[in-house]
């Protein structure tokens, strides 16, 4: 009885770590696309950017195409806030102004009007790189086309009444991969409004500002996305099963008689192969023992100190991630991360302790991600 009291408390904490960690994390890239893939949601303070950018714009109006292109070529400065949903989806408020060259046809000269303008919008950003191919945070080039809605306002000048416009803009933005936290920006991008912003009504429809500019971004906070990784239910399911068959045996068990006076007393029998396996999972890519994985160890070093054992603890690593060097040496780092909890932690000697890794030439398991494990065998 006590044997199996003690396998039911083993196969409930697997499965209360399991259902803890019903999706596991993979940080900062995925193997499948983006749209494919389920990410973990962000904190509000996470994945946040600004961006200082300047260069060039172009007023689109009434006679402006009279003018040669380079006197309606002016100065742009762009300053940028925002924030990232997901590896694709994004927003950001952006503002921009500077001078804008009309010009206007007066007997027979074309004359150009100094024109001051500020302008905002908030955009809707589509990070088409990362929605289409798999995320990695680490890719040098991103190309991100975006949409969104603002105001223009144009102050008066030369004699003409200040003049405002809600917009609608559109751009491309593409971004390289400077380091971690910066990225180079090249964006070409256009506003249209309302015809009469440039104060010449000459039967257009709309006025319209285009700019082409250079600058930088710097992240701030946590800059990467954990995609989400579900567990296998049928494992779960299989678990669960067990665990109430066992329940229903313990309960039958303790229907009974807990002395039996009338019996002739028994006759003490010897084990001669009383076995423990336990096992502590291990997230992709990581030899950092998770909290809900403890009450493995314990029990472990509990079956270790009433036997007076010795444990063997095996590291192993899943074949499908990673090298057949960088795995071995992966499956050592998790072996010893399970016998020193066990050593400093629940007081087992080390020289109870053998320690052994296989990587990932080894598989004890068919299913590739149950691979990623330390099994800890006791035998008396």
């Amino acid at each position: 009885m006590k044997t199996k009291v003690l396998l039911l408390a083993i196969l409930a904490g697997f499965v209360f770590s399991s259902n803890a960690q019903e999706f596991k994390s993979q940080i900062g890239s995925s193997k499948e696309a983006g749209y494919k893939t389920d990410f973990k949601k962000n904190k509000f303070g996470d994945n946040w950017f600004i961006s200082i950018a300047g260069g060039a714009s172009i007023l689109m109006a009434d006679q402006n195409d009279k003018a040669d292109f380079s006197d309606r070529l002016n100065f742009a400065p762009q300053f940028s806030f925002g924030k990232w949903f997901s590896p694709y989806l994004g927003f950001r408020t952006q503002l921009n102004g500077g001078s804008i060259h009309g010009f206007q046809t007066i007997g027979n000269q074309l004359q150009m009007q100094h024109n001051k303008y500020i302008a905002a919008h908030v955009d809707l950003l589509w990070d088409v790189t990362n929605y289409w191919a798999p995320y990695n945070e680490s890719k040098v080039f991103r190309l991100i086309p975006w949409v969104g809605l603002g105001y223009a306002n144009r102050f008066k000048n030369d004699g003409l009444a200040r003049s405002e416009s809600p917009t609608i803009n559109a751009g491309l933005l593409t971004a390289f991969r400077l380091s971690n936290r910066v990225d180079l920006n090249v964006e070409l991008q256009g506003s249209m409004l309302q015809e009469h912003f440039n104060r010449f009504q000459e039967g257009h429809t709309t006025d319209g500002i285009a700019q082409l500019s250079a600058g930088l971004t710097f992240k701030l906070g946590k800059s990467n996305f954990e995609v989400l990784e579900p567990m296998d239910y049928a494992l779960l399911n299989d678990l669960n099963g067990q665990i109430n068959n066992l329940r229903a045996e313990n309960q039958e068990l303790n229907k009974r008689p807990k002395s039996c006076p009338e019996c002739p007393e028994p006759v003490a029998t010897v084990v001669t192969n009383n076995v423990i396996d336990n096992v502590v999972f291990f997230r992709l890519n990581s030899a950092k023992v998770d909290k809900n994985q403890q009450i493995n160890i314990f029990n472990t070093s509990e079956f270790v100190k009433e036997y007076n054992t010795p444990v063997k603890v095996i590291g192993y690593a899943d074949k499908k991630t990673g090298s057949s060097d960088y795995n071995l040496k992966l499956s050592e780092k998790r072996a010893r991360a399970v016998a020193k909890d066990l050593m400093d932690k629940y007081g087992i000697s080390s020289d109870k302790i053998t320690i052994e890794w296989k990587g990932s030439d080894e598989q004890p398991y068919n299913e590739n991600n149950w691979n990623r494990v330390v099994i800890m065998r006791a035998e008396k």
